[in-house]
């Protein structure tokens, strides 16, 4: 009977197959565990630390305003060159024109109000229909800003009550994710924005569920979207716009909601 010769070379190549094999599974298995790591850390860990960093946040300026302490206060041009003054052309709040008592009230609080500096939290943003009370700093940066869970205040647009597109960005996913839901904002839903000279509150008028993520047109001071016109506006008046990525979990298109000013309540 004949034996099966099995050379020492042959065993050392097995030898270092199953090396390989068992080295290449435990990688795998690595490399699992830290985009698993990764997935938590983005969906649940930077919401939990910006959801708590932004509710800190709204209860300081809550008693910051309460004891009339100077800081972040708000409602303050954004250094565009506008005018705090309505212009005449301008439809005032409420259907009123812009020499009413209301406007007259609404532009001496804008004229008070000090300059909010950059990534500064400056506001308070709710949503009553989607329970939401977020801060709002001035400008986008992810970093200094949305990451933080905060709204950031486009750079050039207006200011909360002044004639023009008061205009405001947020992370609909991770870091605190404010604008999660607003695409579930309906016609006549309320937008409350306070600062520390007043609070004003706009109306929800239309939204523009898709566009291009260069689409500008949507927080001009009359807000036209340039890929879709026809959603917009065509004549000047006091509005708030809503911007966040769409669809969920990408960066790919903007979703934006409108609303129109309705009253301003000086503090």
């Amino acid at each position: 009977m004949r034996v099966p010769v099995v050379q020492h070379s042959t065993r050392r190549w097995r030898a270092r197959r199953r090396r390989a094999l068992w080295t290449g599974g435990e990688v795998l298995v690595t490399v699992g565990v830290v985009l698993m790591l990764l997935v938590v850390h983005q969906l649940w860990w930077t919401n939990r630390e910006a959801k708590r960093g932004a509710e800190r946040k709204v209860e300081a300026l809550e008693r910051e305003w309460g004891t009339g302490a100077d800081g972040d206060g708000g409602g303050a041009s954004s250094g565009s060159g506008t005018s705090d003054t309505p212009s005449p052309s301008a439809e005032a709040p409420g259907g009123s024109s812009g020499s009413s008592g209301s406007g007259r009230r609404q532009q001496s609080a804008t004229t008070r109000a000090s300059q909010p500096s950059w990534s500064q939290a400056y506001a308070i943003l709710t949503i009553p229909r989607l329970s939401l009370r977020v801060p709002v700093a001035e400008g986008v940066s992810k970093q200094n800003v949305l990451n933080k869970g905060y709204v950031g205040h486009y750079k050039g647009t207006q200011q909360p009550g002044q004639a023009g597109n008061f205009a405001l960005a947020g992370h609909r996913n991770t870091h605190g994710e404010p604008f999660r839901y607003i695409n579930r904002l309906k016609r006549g839903d309320t937008v409350e924005v306070e600062t520390k000279a007043a609070v004003y509150t706009y109306v929800v008028d239309k939204t523009l569920p898709q566009t291009s993520a260069r689409d500008s047109g949507v927080i001009r001071s009359v807000p036209r979207s340039t890929v879709r016109p026809s959603y917009g506006y065509s004549a000047p008046g006091y509005y708030i716009t809503l911007t966040t990525c769409t669809p969920e979990y990408t960066s790919k298109y903007r979703l934006a909601v409108w609303g129109k000013l309705r009253s301003m309540r000086p503090r």
